[in-house]
């Protein structure tokens, strides 16, 4: 777990345990008196969906509604972001979003039909997960410094999934592209599942992305997992390298699983989703069945959250101008 992740997980327990003992503002006392949705981006099985999934049968179960995960997966998942931006700011629709929120501002530009600071209200990071390079068995490589000398051995042979246009497995790839001028294509896909399912058929032999939907195929050898970007191994992983074990420097990211809902969302409501998710991500058997997908849990506060998207928002943005990537 990395020391920023250990802070906010300290911080949001914290912020937890007191606001437990306070009584919820009238907005939120009868909230929610009907079904609650929840849009993702990408398409189901990814790990955006996987965590939005496990929380919306907490929050069912803690709130007595039911909370229904939809895919609108499209466009980087900017398609998903503009219909919550431009809901009723009442409760009753929200967003889980993958690290594409603090990728696409910069990526799409004036193609982005929401404002990330304006248009939602943070309510917390429920898990992040460190990407992974995986590939096919057929790819004749095991490390890191293998693949790379395969693929430079063999120019415009190797393709690249990863999980969509702008997604931090996206960049991670074009990083990696960039970083050891590789002749390999980029090819994203509608979310993590189905660029795992492209590298398991072979389609698309390399695979970048969060180690969630890939986990198991690696563990059972369907997937070789080459290297994990963090500096540490995930404990779903632990035979797999680090990039750093690798001789990789500068190529660590992530992807987080997070929830928004619309500005103007009442604070009582918005503290109260935030308070029950931190409560489902403490619940034994969700907290045991992330780590064990490669999720690191995270529930840091709203404001927490908001700072996080400024940080990343400036970090991801010079990646991106200095690859002088765009989509129109």
């Amino acid at each position: 777990m990395t020391t920023r992740n250990l802070f906010w997980r300290t911080m949001a327990f914290a912020a937890f345990a007191v606001a437990i003992g306070a009584h919820p503002a009238a907005a939120a006392d009868t909230y929610p008196t009907k079904p609650v949705k929840i849009l993702i981006g990408f398409a189901a099985g990814g790990p955006t969906d996987v965590v939005a999934r496990m929380v919306a049968q907490k929050l069912s179960e803690s709130l007595k509604q039911q909370f229904v995960v939809e895919n609108r997966p499209g466009a980087g998942s900017n398609i998903a972001m503009g219909i919550v931006a431009r809901s009723a700011p009442d409760g009753y629709t929200l967003l889980f979003v993958s690290s594409a929120y603090v990728v696409n501002p910069t990526l799409y530009g004036a193609n982005v039909t929401y404002d990330p600071y304006k248009d939602f209200a943070p309510i917390t990071v429920a898990a992040d997960s460190p990407n992974a390079v995986f590939v096919n068995p057929s790819v004749p490589a095991k490390t890191m410094k293998e693949l790379i000398d395969v693929i430079k051995a063999n120019p415009g042979k190797y393709s690249i999934a990863t999980a969509g246009i702008g997604t931090t497995p996206d960049l991670a790839a074009e990083m990696l592209r960039m970083t050891f001028k590789l002749d390999a294509v980029r090819v994203p896909f509608n979310g993590g599942a189905p660029s795992v399912q492209s590298v398991l058929q072979g389609q698309t032999p390399i695979g970048i992305g969060a180690i969630p939907p890939a986990t198991q195929l690696i563990k059972s050898g369907q997937l070789r997992g080459i290297a994990v970007a963090s500096k540490h191994r995930a404990p779903a992983l632990p035979d797999v390298p680090t990039m750093t074990e690798a001789g990789i420097a500068d190529q660590d990211s992530d992807t987080f699983a997070a929830m928004l809902a619309p500005a103007g969302t009442p604070q009582a409501i918005v503290d109260l989703l935030y308070r029950e998710t931190v409560k489902a991500l403490a619940d034994p058997t969700v907290k045991d069945r992330l780590v064990e997908l490669g999720f690191d849990p995270v529930g840091n506060t709203p404001a927490q959250f908001a700072a996080q998207i400024k940080d990343e928002i400036e970090k991801w943005g010079k990646v991106i101008k200095a690859a002088n990537m765009k989509v129109e």
